[in-house]
């Protein structure tokens, strides 16, 4: 990945028909111990939600990880938080 800036992800699903509401968020952080972290949050627009940490080996598995998840979330129906 040469460490190359990460950009946090910020996604959100809003359903106002079935009252749903929802954010995730995934981060690439590097470890102390060289490695990297991925960070997920997740949860009801509004509220803190949940978190989950995983640690990788190496930046490059962190990155195929996040990949992984973010178009598994992309195909569920999550967008851009930034698009309206």
């Amino acid at each position: 990945m040469d460490h190359e800036k990460t950009v946090p992800v910020h996604l959100h699903r809003i359903d106002p028909s079935r009252n749903m509401r929802r954010f995730y968020l995934l981060a690439i952080q590097p470890t102390l111990f060289g490695g990297a972290s991925v960070i997920r949050n997740w949860g009801r627009i509004g509220t803190n939600g949940q978190s989950m940490i995983e640690t990788f080996d190496s930046e490059d598995d962190a990155a195929s990880a996040s990949m992984r998840l973010e178009r598994t979330k992309r195909r569920k129906g999550y967008r851009d938080s930034s698009a309206a």
